[in-house]
């Protein structure tokens, strides 16, 4: 059964007209786009032999090209020649292949150029029974092109490393600079230091295995840390140059980016860099030219005056040395004017560092997405550019498969077609699953860096539509249609990448966002027939729905806090913009049109009832800011632009009188909060005492909780101005002050919150007056289990009024008279929930 994922693959198709007889179009696939592909009629079927001239051909092209053609051919076949040339459009790579009638002809500008031939007729004989007769001239538009691993956490295996060299050979790409900011002989301590013999042997295997792909492997140092401006450390880092020199390293670049003190001296960095030059690289024939990565590497950290330290780079180091830009911030779009800006600054052509899809920022996210935002009109405004990867180096591969093509054929780059064509290019065996994963994987949610990136772009649409129409009392079956094809394909996906895929270490470094995506999937479906059974009014189906949707988004959570448990932003998240908040968001407005209000009381569900969890504020702009209240915490909703608090002003939370608070958290963005602001409790809203709490910039925490009667906990402005903040967290945990009473969180219309009860613990529940004697409807979960629901009478003895395993019961009023509590009691030891007690 093959699986419906509703998304065309629409592979990146050159279709060349033929220049001889009658037009025909001839699909031929080849990646990155050559810039002149001519295709005549005729081919050569896969069993010619071609003739091979003794000593032509150097042996490792000869065993490449033997993969595909059969070279066993006596004098009298069809030649196969190599041909140098260097007047071949001055470029290292560029090459042109001829196959004709007369036989196969490769010309290069160099060896790199043969070798991008041969890998061109491969890709040219791919899934093909014969050899078609073409013309390519090719050549790349950016003399350097790969990638840095240049990243924060764990550096990439030897494994990946070499997957990453064989991937860089077949696409053309040419540069791997090696500079993962967790190995200490790169950088401090130990960059003055030979490495050990077993990391030795590893650089040995990768410098040969570049080798071989004609990639350029590039050792980068990290001195700046810790560098002694004397000649001892520049002798030190040219040693350290030899060593490496001695392992096969043939490129070389020096790193001075985040780092501080004397190490950030742009005159004094000029001068070893040039140091550098003449000692080492001009003297050696074979090592490409330097590059440094500067200390202010973006526009946003650079000193705008003139004669800065940008300046100070372009007047004082030497031409030949490449300097590394990542654009107008650390994490930015490249653009032919930012490029501009700074090249008149250090007077040269900058060498792009893209930090993309790096997520070291946001390591809970994988960034699958297109490679888009760059420029394709930069060409002149480069010398080289790489990409900054995941540390996840087999998932990158997707982002730096249209860094292939971008680097290689600039005008002819389409970033939504290169990145259609990566699903068949790395996972040709699930290529529409992996795809459809992809789609929802790609932005990496709030961060540091303000850098957003598309995701759900075709089920955006969607979701706003069904929300829209859901909130205003329709229903669209043709959007619930789509949704929830969508969603059923986000399970098949997460199954067929598992199963299908050939590529182990990459399904291996996917696994936990792989299970967060079949979960999504899954609480997808239910809160679609959730959807489905509300507008049908089968009340009791969508309850089932509900409790099933909820299930799922919980497993979501727990995977959350058990997986990718990294010290910076643990986690995992999937579909993190549309799909996980429509999921949430769908449940939320269901589980509020399910639970009206018990009534006009409802023990005072209004949200201005005495004896209900209320914001507690008189700041005009936060007066309607929602809460958002569960079962542990109660928070106000972040606001997204800066709030004014005059003199005097506060806002805070005043807690349901069987709540009780247990630790505050708050982020207010305020360097200055200490000294104007003050945190406070109080029991009854007029006594108030100060809240002692750690902070710094207006960040931080108060749990000096123990033993309070505190009902209110506030933030006040006590100066005697006005003063400005932004409320981006103002969290209370909290916990019930009378265990056996639960009906705080099953009297609230909130089905975020719930009562439990077991085995152990038997539970009660007060109703107010305005219930009583009403049609009653119970929300429960009971997970399978038997449950028995009871009243007393005046002598204590037990009333049964429900026994079963349901979870949506209906009880009518008259069997509800004179009753002001019910009982709730099961012989389960695990803790089931009661949701809510509506009228």
């Amino acid at each position: 059964m093959m699986l419906n994922f509703k998304r065309q693959l629409l592979p990146l198709i050159l279709c060349v007209l033929s220049k001889v007889g009658m037009a025909q179009e001839v699909p031929v696939t080849v990646y990155p786009t050559p810039h002149q592909l001519q295709i005549a009629q005729g081919s050569f079927p896969l069993e010619q032999a071609f003739y091979v001239k003794s000593g032509s051909v150097n042996p490792e092209l000869h065993a490449l090209l033997s993969t595909v053609l059969k070279l066993d051919g006596n004098k009298k076949a069809l030649p196969l020649s190599v041909v140098k040339s260097k007047s071949l459009n001055q470029r290292s790579g560029a090459y042109e292949l001829l196959i004709d009638k007369s036989g196969l002809k490769i010309i290069a500008a160099d060896d790199r150029g043969a070798f991008y031939a041969a890998q061109t007729l491969i890709q040219l004989l791919k899934g093909r029974n014969t050899l078609p007769f073409v013309k390519v001239s090719d050549y790349p538009d950016v003399p350097f092109r790969g990638t840095v691993e240049g990243f924060y956490g764990d550096p990439w295996t030897q494994e990946d490393r070499i997957s990453q060299l064989r991937f860089y050979g077949a696409l053309k790409l040419n540069t791997y600079i090696y500079g993962p900011k967790d190995d200490p002989y790169h950088s401090s301590p130990n960059w003055r230091l030979h490495y050990p013999e077993k990391e030795e042997a590893q650089i040995k295997q990768l410098v040969q295995e570049a080798k071989k792909n004609y990639v350029d492997f590039v050792w980068a140092i990290h001195p700046g840390k810790d560098i002694k401006w004397n000649l001892a450390d520049s002798t030190a880092v040219l040693k350290k140059f030899e060593m490496m020199y001695g392992l096969g390293v043939r490129s070389f670049a020096v790193f001075f980016d985040d780092i501080e003190g004397d190490g950030t001296d742009a005159a004094k960095q000029a001068g070893l860099l040039n140091y550098i030059q003449y000692e080492f690289v001009n003297k050696k024939k074979d090592v490409t030219p330097l590059i440094m990565c500067p200390t202010e590497y973006n526009k946003g950290w650079s000193d705008p005056k003139p004669g800065t330290y940008l300046d100070i780079l372009g007047e004082k180091l030497d031409p030949a040395v490449h300097i590394m830009w990542t654009g107008n911030t650390v994490v930015a779009d490249i653009t032919k004017e930012g490029l501009e800006w700074v090249n008149k600054r250090i007077r040269r052509p900058a060498f792009v560092w893209w930090n993309f899809p790096v997520s070291d920022y946001v390591r809970d996210h994988l960034l699958m997405g297109p490679s888009y935002g760059i420029d394709i009109d930069a060409q002149k405004e480069m010398s080289g550019f790489v990409s900054n990867p995941m540390d996840k180096a087999e998932p990158s591969k997707t982002a730096i498969f249209g860094v292939s093509l971008y680097t290689w054929n600039m005008k002819t780059y389409q970033p939504e077609q290169a990145w259609i064509a990566s699903h068949r290019y790395i996972m040709p065996e699930a290529a529409e699953a992996f795809q459809l994963f992809n789609t929802h994987n790609s932005d990496p949610g709030p961060n540091g860096h303000r850098y957003r990136r598309t995701e759900s772009v075709e089920m955006q649409p969607y979701t706003q539509a069904f929300l829209k129409s859901l909130k205003e009392g329709s229903y669209s079956l043709k959007d619930a249609a789509r949704l929830k094809t969508e969603f059923e394909g986000m399970i098949a996906a997460a199954k067929e990448i598992s199963l299908k895929s050939q590529n182990k270490r990459l399904v291996e470094q996917i696994a936990p966002w792989l299970a967060q995506f079949d979960l999504l999937g899954k609480a997808g479906v239910a809160v679609m027939g959730l959807a489905e059974a509300w507008n049908n009014k089968s009340e009791a189906v969508a309850w089932t729905q509900y409790l099933a949707a909820e299930q799922y988004l919980e497993q979501m959570a727990d995977l959350d806090k058990k997986m990718n448990q990294n010290p910076y932003q643990p986690g995992v998240k999937t579909g993190s913009l549309v799909m996980t908040p429509f999921v949430k968001e769908v449940l939320l407005t269901i589980g509020q049109q399910m639970t009206p209000g018990i009534g006009s009381a409802a023990a005072g569900l209004a949200r201005n009832a005495p004896d209900q969890t209320v914001l507690y504020t008189n700041n005009a702009k936060l007066k309607s800011q929602p809460l958002q209240i569960g079962n542990q915490a109660v928070a106000i909703s972040p606001a997204l632009e800066t709030v004014p608090l005059n003199a005097g002003d506060y806002f805070g939370l005043r807690l349901h009188p069987n709540l009780r608070p247990v630790a505050l958290q708050f982020n207010l963005e305020s360097a200055t909060l200490a000294t104007w602001g003050t945190f406070e409790v109080s029991a009854d809203g007029l006594n108030w005492i100060a809240l002692p709490v750690e902070e710094k910039k207006g960040k931080g925490m108060a749990t000096n909780f123990d033993g309070s009667t505190a009902s209110f906990v506030r933030f006040r402005n006590k100066s005697d101005k006005a003063q400005h903040l932004y409320l981006k967290l103002f969290k209370l945990e909290v916990k019930t002050r009378d265990e056996a009473d639960n009906g705080v969180y099953v009297l609230d219309g909130n089905l975020a919150t719930y009562s439990t009860f077991s085995k152990n613990e038997p539970r009660l529940v007060h109703l107010p007056k305005a219930v009583q004697q009403s049609d009653l409807r119970l929300l429960l979960s009971l997970k399978g289990n038997s449950a028995t629901l009871f009243t007393k009478d005046k002598k204590g003895k037990e009333l049964v009024l429900y026994n079963g395993k349901a979870d949506y019961i209906e009880i009518d009023k008259s069997a509800l008279k004179k009753v002001d509590t019910l009982y709730f009691k099961t012989d389960a030891v695990e803790p089931l929930r009661i949701y809510e007690i509506a009228k």
